[in-house]
């Protein structure tokens, strides 16, 4: 997974903050104030204040193709507000912006990122708690006591197969059934994922869970590739016959586009939120607020539109019957070297 951790559970985390915003302390009671307001004209302040701002700079992990059209659909409902968008990993965006506190320097204006990655930049300090009416209408999951970020929508871990390469009357009931030798150089995995790991785990129960992944990692091995929407395009593209750790909405988006795939979803299902922040030192708050806003409330039916399980349970896009068990960020975080070195023992360099 990721060296971001390593980042957040520094001490000099706490100086990071001090660094980017010591000659902006104004500026920074404004941002407070911003997300803090609740008035019955909140939206109506959002909105002129963004106007005259004119813009914001979003860091955002999702691809183009999936966040441009919550940038459009947003940039169409308030015209005159620019979207200015950089996307990197999720681990690239800690590291970005620690290192541009860590200079004295603040660009970004908002965030959206997986859940971990966000937890680490609460932790580095960097986030600004934002109230907002719409969280209301949001599974209780999706909200954090300290309210530094919200969860938007859910990365439920599937597994997907290539439907010319595999029979339907062979395709797995089971984490278990991948222990047959057919699937001896057939299966692949995302490297990143332990933080899969460290929730399918516990629920499978830690013993019964470590020996299963280490027999099918030494039995039938696995190919290691990078990205998540890479490993689901592989399946599609018949190079990948069967991926245990795509994101579900993938697989599930080119299955509509006509491609040779289909997503499953053994149990236990694994879900990692993906959700939105605001700037602790944003220059841009009114726009970065009214963005966050738009994220809860009006992209919920976007996403939900391009396959992505929105965060909103009235739009009911959670794959019917499917009981979910959340990754979470913070016991993750906590105890990252231990997963990562489960994770590196039973999977990526299992030994006899």
């Amino acid at each position: 997974m990721r060296s971001l951790f390593g980042l957040a559970a520094t001490a000099a985390s706490l100086t990071l903050l001090t660094l980017a915003l010591g000659q902006t302390e104004a500026l920074a009671e404004t941002i407070a104030d911003v997300a803090a307001y609740q008035g019955a004209d909140r939206t109506a302040r959002l909105i002129e204040g963004a106007k005259k701002e004119g813009t914001f700079l979003l860091y955002s992990s999702t691809a183009p193709e999936d966040m441009n059209p919550v940038i459009d659909a947003f940039k169409k409902k308030y015209s005159g507000i620019d979207v200015q968008f950089w996307r990197s990993s999720s681990d690239g965006i800690v590291q970005r912006s620690v290192a541009e506190n860590r200079a004295g320097r603040c660009l970004v204006d908002a965030f959206t990122s997986v859940a971990a990655e966000l937890e680490a930049l609460h932790r580095e300090q960097l986030l600004q708690a934002v109230k907002t009416p719409l969280a209301a209408d949001l599974m209780p999951q999706a909200i954090q006591p300290h309210g530094e970020w919200i969860a938007t929508r859910l990365n439920i871990f599937a597994a997907a197969y290539n439907t010319n390469l595999v029979k339907k009357e062979d395709v797995p009931k089971s984490y278990e059934d991948l222990l047959d030798p057919k699937w001896k150089g057939r299966l692949a995995i995302e490297p990143g994922d332990s933080d899969w790991f460290s929730a399918i785990v516990p629920k499978m129960g830690q013993e019964k869970a470590l020996k299963l992944f280490k027999q099918i990692a030494l039995t039938n091995g696995f190919s290691y590739r990078k990205g998540h929407t890479l490993l689901a395009n592989l399946v599609a593209a018949g190079e990948v016959p069967l991926a245990l750790t795509t994101y579900n909405y993938k697989p599930e988006q080119l299955k509509k586009a006509g491609a040779p795939i289909e997503p499953l979803y053994l149990t236990p299902a694994i879900a990692l939120p993906n959700g939105a922040a605001v700037s602790r030192c944003a220059s841009h708050p009114n726009a970065a607020v009214l963005f966050y806003d738009f994220m809860v409330g009006d992209a919920q039916e976007i996403l939900a539109k391009r396959d992505f399980v929105a965060t909103n349970p009235k739009l009911k896009t959670v794959p019917q019957g499917l009981e979910l068990t959340f990754v979470d960020p913070g016991k993750l975080i906590d105890n990252y070297e231990m997963w990562s070195d489960l994770w590196e023992k039973t999977i990526l360099k299992p030994t006899p």
